[in-house]
């Protein structure tokens, strides 16, 4: 086993040790557990998320930005889940 440190934002360490604490074990078995799990999927591509992010740069310029009130925050959500591709 090698020793490594990570910082966690306040939200992470959040999450990791209600997660740790309602299957009763380590927050650095939770962190072994969800690296794992990763792996095994092959979901370890940094460059896969990276372009995809780099494709829609840019797929939103024409729309309108959205009101700042709930009701035309969900319409306006609701319009762009429908403009997503393959809808």
């Amino acid at each position: 086993m090698h020793r490594t440190n990570i910082y966690l934002d306040e939200a992470q360490a959040t999450r990791l040790d209600r997660i740790a604490q309602e299957q009763g074990i380590s927050r650095s078995e939770v962190i072994r557990a969800l690296i794992d799990r990763s792996f095994a999927s092959g979901d370890v591509s940094v460059e896969v998320d990276l372009s995809a992010i780099e494709q829609s740069h840019g797929a939103l310029a024409d729309e309108e930005e959205a009101a700042r009130d709930d009701g035309d925050r969900f319409a306006h959500l609701a319009r762009m889940w429908s403009l997503r591709p393959g809808r």
